[in-house]
């Protein structure tokens, strides 16, 4: 039996834990992951990977190497209870500004069911490769490595999935060969369903950043998903306030279509850190379409993304300290 099998053989609970399996001459050798278990927890989780192992066909032996190696990755979820707000946008573009300081940095598209980071981040039509059990995230020009559904399906294929699956394609695209990043953002699908109560139990971010247009509306949504993470102890990095103000291309003159202040007003109130706002600008929009990221460029939406960066990075250190 191919190691891929036996793997999957494993309950999702065991899955998480194991870092390598290999399979050779009737002889299963895993490195399970015992970090923050105690000695009675470390036997429960070797009998439980020699029983299921050792009962698939041609297994005659199971061997379990446990290591506890604690990880510097840091995890930032970036949500909202609403969906249209920009996530995705500022994900990538976040990403992009940290990519350009220096930062190790990837993304998880947690949005199973609407993935729209190959097309942010131009690698549509991409498959990652895997090695052992982990998949190895796909490279983009900017620097900045990714995993989604969408590189893993047909292009506009539509996913029909129950909340469990959608959980187990969280924990295969968190749980992969990430290699030198040091930090992942998670682009959260809108609302507070089966993917974020699996990032909370499997995978806790060190913070979460909040992203809402500035109407009331939406500002109610985002005040779900923050009362979701505050339960699960995940401290609120800051809030960001997108599509704030719009200038006109032609006459110059600058409207606010969505209201203005409403985040920051919101962030005040609950004595968070404002993050910064994000102009309803073409440019965003286009740069989007085509894949080219305003992060990655100049000018004030590049300076935008570049401080909500920074400022990001304080509100984690802060929580660090």
């Amino acid at each position: 039996m191919d190691e891929k099998t036996l793997f999957e053989k494993l309950p999702a609970s065991l899955q998480g834990r194991v870092q390598s399996l290999t399979a050779r001459d009737g002889r299963v050798t895993v490195v399970a992951d015992v970090a923050g278990m105690d000695a009675i927890a470390r036997e429960q989780l070797e009998a439980a990977l020699k029983d299921v192992l050792g009962a698939a066909e041609g297994v005659a032996e199971v061997r379990v190497a446990m290591v506890a190696e604690r990880t510097t990755r840091q995890i930032i979820a970036v949500g909202s209870g609403k969906g249209g707000v920009g996530k995705s946008t500022l994900t990538a573009n976040l990403a992009v500004a940290l990519a350009r300081t220096g930062r190790k940095v990837g993304i998880v598209d947690a949005d199973i069911y609407g993935p729209s980071q190959p097309k942010i981040l131009r690698n549509e039509g991409k498959r990652p490769q895997a090695e052992g059990n982990k998949l190895i995230p796909v490279p983009s020009e900017w620097g900045v490595p990714v995993l989604s559904m969408g590189h893993l399906i047909e292009p506009g294929k539509a996913i029909a999935w129950r909340g469990p699956m959608a959980g187990n394609a969280l924990r295969q695209l968190v749980d992969a060969d990430w290699g030198e990043a040091e930090l992942l953002l998670v682009d959260l699908p809108p609302g507070t369903g089966d993917v974020q109560l699996t990032m909370l139990q499997n995978f806790k971010p060190a913070g979460a950043v909040i992203v809402s247009t500035p109407q009331d509306l939406a500002l109610i949504d985002a005040a779900r998903a923050m009362q979701l993470f505050e339960a699960g102890g995940v401290p609120i990095l800051g809030m960001v306030e997108n599509m704030s103000g719009y200038e006109c291309p032609h006459c110059h003159e600058v409207s606010d279509p969505f209201g203005q202040g409403g985040v920051e007003a919101a962030a005040g109130e609950r004595q968070l850190p404002f993050l910064g706002r994000i102009p309803l600008a073409m440019s965003i929009r286009s740069s989007g379409d085509s894949g080219q990221p305003p992060a990655a460029g100049e000018g004030h939406e590049a300076e935008c993304f570049a401080a909500i960066a920074q400022a990001m990075m304080a509100a984690l250190d802060r929580q660090g300290s």
